[in-house]
């Protein structure tokens, strides 16, 4: 872990595997003949809210 990066609570954590997990699955599900990309953007998008919120909390102690 990047000493940037701000500490997860035990839910923000699980919240972040569970993204990443769904993102795995999508890039699994890709068949990739009709050289389309799946689009993860909206999965980064919630785990960068996660990180942000976690910033913030870190911020105010």
């Amino acid at each position: 872990m990047d000493s940037t990066e701000p500490k997860l609570t035990a839910a923000e954590k699980a919240k972040v595997a569970w993204y990443v997990a769904r993102m795995a699955k999508r890039g699994l599900a890709d068949d990739r003949q009709c050289g389309g990309r799946v689009h993860q953007g909206d999965l980064e998008a919630r785990i960068d809210r996660i990180l942000d919120g976690a910033r913030r909390r870190e911020e105010q102690r």
